[in-house]
Formats: C-alpha cells, sequence, structure tokens
C-alpha cells in the first residue's frame, strides 16, 4: 500500500489550491500563493476581526471605532484572512466554481483563528443558503466549511440549525444599509433543534464578512431562540468595509 501511494504521489503529485504549481503536500499553498494571502494577526478587533493599529495585549479585548459606536450581536468575531489575493480567488473558486476541495483547507484556517473563543458547549453551525441557490450549486459553501470546523476543533455541527426562507438579493454593491434591510427577515431556527440551540454557545460559520448583515440577522434568531451567547468565525473579512 506504501509503494502504490508513492507510485501514485509520482503520477500525480499534489497541486497549490492557489494556482497549478506542484506542492509538497496537499491541501498546501505555494510560495508565490502563500505570499499573497493577507493572513490576519496582530492587534484586531474582537468583534469583527478587522486589523488594528498597535500591538496585540494578552488578555486585552480591542475594538474598532464601528464595533464601538454600534456593538455587534455576538460576542467575537474572527477570521482567518484579509478578502484579496489568494484568499479572495479561493472563496470565488469555492463558491462558484465548485472547488469544493477548497473546503477542508478553509475550515482548518478558520479554526485556527477560533481556536481561543470556543468551550465543550460550543455547537457549530453555518450560516445557510436559500434551497435554490444550493440546488443551483448543488452544496452549500458555509455547511461544507462548518464540518471541516468542526471536524478541526472536536465540536458538534449543526448543519440545518438555521433555515434561510427567503432568498436575498446578492450583497455585491450594496450600501451597508442596503445590505442589513436585505438580511432583514432572511433566517429562522429550525424548530427541530431548538431544544438543542438552548443555552448553547453558537459558533456561526461563513465564508465571507463584509458589512456583517448577514451575520448580524443569523445571530440574533440565535439568539432569539435562546443561545447563551454566539460568536462568528468567517474565512475571510473585507478590510475597507469596518
Amino acid at each position: 500500500m506504501a509503494k502504490m501511494q508513492t507510485v501514485l504521489r509520482l503520477l500525480y503529485p499534489p497541486h497549490c489550491l492557489g494556482c497549478n504549481s506542484v506542492v509538497a503536500e496537499e491541501g498546501a499553498l505555494c510560495g508565490d500563493c502563500w505570499r499573497e494571502t493577507s493572513f490576519l494577526s496582530g492587534a484586531l478587533c474582537d468583534a469583527c476581526a478587522s486589523p488594528l493599529p498597535g500591538e496585540a495585549e494578552d488578555g486585552a479585548l480591542l475594538y474598532c471605532d464601528r464595533c464601538m459606536e454600534v456593538p455587534r450581536p455576538w460576542d467575537h468575531g474572527r477570521a482567518a484572512m484579509i478578502y484579496s489575493g489568494t484568499g479572495k480567488r479561493l472563496i470565488l473558486g469555492l463558491k462558484n466554481s465548485g472547488r469544493t476541495d477548497l473546503a477542508a483547507p478553509a475550515g482548518r484556517w478558520i479554526a485556527q483563528a477560533a481556536r481561543g473563543i470556543v468551550g465543550e458547549n460550543t455547537l457549530v453551525a453555518p450560516v445557510p443558503t436559500h434551497w435554490l441557490r444550493r440546488v443551483q450549486r448543488r452544496f452549500c459553501p458555509s455547511e461544507l466549511i462548518a464540518n471541516e470546523v468542526g471536524k478541526a476543533l472536536n465540536l458538534s455541527v449543526a448543519p440545518d440549525l438555521l433555515l434561510k426562507p427567503r432568498r436575498t438579493r446578492k450583497m455585491q454593491g450594496l450600501t451597508p444599509y442596503a445590505r442589513y434591510e436585505n438580511a432583514r427577515g432572511a433566517f429562522k431556527a429550525n424548530p427541530r433543534h431548538k431544544l438543542r440551540m438552548a443555552g448553547r454557545h453558537i459558533l456561526l460559520i461563513d465564508d465571507v464578512m463584509t458589512s456583517g448583515a448577514t451575520l448580524t440577522e443569523a445571530s440574533e434568531i440565535c439568539l432569539e431562540a435562546g443561545a447563551h451567547k454566539v460568536s462568528v468565525a468567517v474565512l475571510a473579512r473585507v478590510a475597507d468595509e469596518v
């Protein structure tokens, strides 16, 4: 078996997630794509994960001006990278080109970013897509990623904790106010999971955070349904929308 795997590796070497370059192992980025990926570190807003000036201090909670002015309904927010360069290409590849192979590394990167805010009582759940969009894609990107986050953090996942009965417009090009209006009333709690949600810490997973409108609506639904608290984690956040 080991010899067969070696032969297969020679015949079909792993390729970079972001391009077609050969890399040492599956699910990796080549040097060029890695340098074009803006992984988040240092001082970050504890609510929306936007980069902040200065240095991070152990145990100190930092917030950007926007989150101080209008507090988020969730407790903590984390993102693995900025939505640009390789990160943007990976997300568009997953959402628009059916690159389901990107879900596993995306889940691992998000898990690394969110590891410090979860506990044994945390229940992982994706921000859902409308059923028609799911049929068109044949999968839900946030659900695939959430399953991988759950594996990486050894936490339970509830893929259908929330439902999206109303189809929303595409958020691209909308003003922040229009985004919030677009997301209003789009989600509802799945009645089958009401008892499972009660008193729990819910970690909502999505691919991108821009204004936070979608995550705000989803978080409020979880809290109204009885969740003790909500945190959010995304693969990437849009830096110029904070």
